[in-house]
This record gives C-alpha cells, structure tokens and sequence, in this order.
C-alpha cells in the first residue's frame, strides 16, 4: 500500500496542479494510492477560491482524495461566520485580515478587493455575498486527523503524550511547540505540514511537508510506504532519509 501526500498550498493552484502531475505519473508506473492534502489550502497565494474549486471538482470525480483543515482554512471560515469571533492559536494583536496572514489575498481571488484597508463590517459583507455557501461548507467540514496505514495526517502536528482520540483541534491546526522538540515515537508517523522549511524532511517519528510554497519555495508531494517516504520530482521518486530533529 501506498499514499501520497501533498503539503500546504495556499492559494497557488499551479503548483498544486503540478503536484498532482507528479502523482499522477507515480501512479502509472506504482498502482493508484489515495492523497491526502495536509490543509492550509488558503491565504498568501493568489488564487485560493481556483485550489477550492479544483479540490472540491477532484472529490467530486470520485477521486480518492482527502483534504484536511489547516489553520488558516479554520480562520478563513471563522471571518465569515464572524469577524470579531477571537481564533484561538492566533495572537491577541493579530487578525485574519493582517498582512502577514494573507486573508486579504484570499478575499481578493472571490472579487473582494483590499480588504485590509477598508472597515471590517463593509468587508465582512462583500465576502459573505462573494464566497460560496459550498466552499463554506466545505472547508468547515474537512477533518482534523485522517489514519491511514502506519501513519497519522494532520495539519500542523499533535500533543505529545495524548491519544489521538483526545487531540483538540486547536493543536491539530496551530501547534508547533513541544511537538517539533520531541524525538520520541508518537505512535504512527506524524505527515504533517504548518512549520516551514526548506525541504519536505523525514525526522523518524514525523514527517514535515511544508516546504515554503507560501513563501514562493515548492509545493511538496510525496509518496508514503510504511514509514518510508520519497519526494515526487519531474525524475521520479527521491528517498526521504530520516534526520534528527
């Protein structure tokens, strides 16, 4: 058995297009195997309302495809259910719409155009007009943990020393720390992504798939067998060796 995995894309449709090429073409030669997208699949990236249609068009087809939640997919759905609503992970000084988190980038590829400079109220109800009640719909239903074989998908990573039953999903979408810190085993092999990188990097007990694509680094899709795990390049399959963290 085999599973792919691709890591946070954050509204860049084309590189999430050519990461499921690479896939694809995997799967020709290896037999099919489902994909799970480890979340944050808005924000920073031009073209987040294009990765929706594109994922929920994919699912559709009947594609064996899993979507996770990413925290900035949980802060995109909190805006529209209400503005003021406090996201619990984020900064008491921060908010959605701050241009570091990239929600204005987000509003901006529904129509909704600098929503960072404008009253919060007058932006709320744009958006609420501009997003579709099924990308709504859809993001606020995408599961925080999805177990698959020897290994367990979330976005951001888990508690170490709880069930995986008992994780919140607060942790699931915005911890880093102790998480990152902890060598020892979880368990399954933690897929996870929300902490950039340079790399898709195996660390034994977790695997880290962001590598950068908000920040204009690639968008990593990778092939999963056991606690094995290889980097899908345009020459095929790359082995991802285990480091210390």
């Amino acid at each position: 058995m085999h599973i792919y995995a691709i890591g946070d894309i954050h509204g860049h449709l084309t590189l999430l297009q050519a990461a499921h090429e690479l896939i694809a073409a995997d799967m020709a030669r290896h037999g099919p195997g489902p994909v799970v997208h480890v979340g944050d699949v808005v924000d920073r990236g031009p073209d987040s309302r294009g990765v929706i249609d594109f994922l929920m068009a994919g699912i559709a087809e009947g594609r064996d495809w899993i979507v996770l939640k990413g925290n900035h997919d949980r802060m995109f759905t909190r805006f529209l259910r209400d503005p003021w609503e406090p996201e619990p992970g984020l900064r008491a000084e921060l908010s959605w719409l701050h241009p570091r988190l990239g929600g204005s980038d987000t509003l901006r590829s529904y129509g909704v155009a600098n929503a960072g400079d404008r009253p919060v109220a007058k932006v709320h109800a744009e958006a609420l007009a501009a997003v579709p009640e099924a990308h709504r719909a859809f993001l606020a239903a995408r599961p925080g943990l999805h177990l698959a074989g020897d290994c367990a998908f979330v976005h951001a990573g888990i508690r170490p020393g709880i069930a995986l039953a008992d994780q919140t999903e607060t942790d699931l979408v915005w911890i880093r720390e102790p998480f990152l810190s902890e060598g020892t085993s979880h368990g399954p092999l933690i897929v996870h992504g929300h902490t950039a990188i340079d790399a898709a990097t195996h660390y034994g007990n977790r695997l880290n798939l962001d590598s950068g694509a908000a920040y204009g680094g690639p968008l990593s899709a990778v092939v999963i067998e056991g606690r094995e795990a290889a980097l899908l390049t345009p020459l095929g399959r790359r082995k991802l060796s285990s480091v210390r963290a």
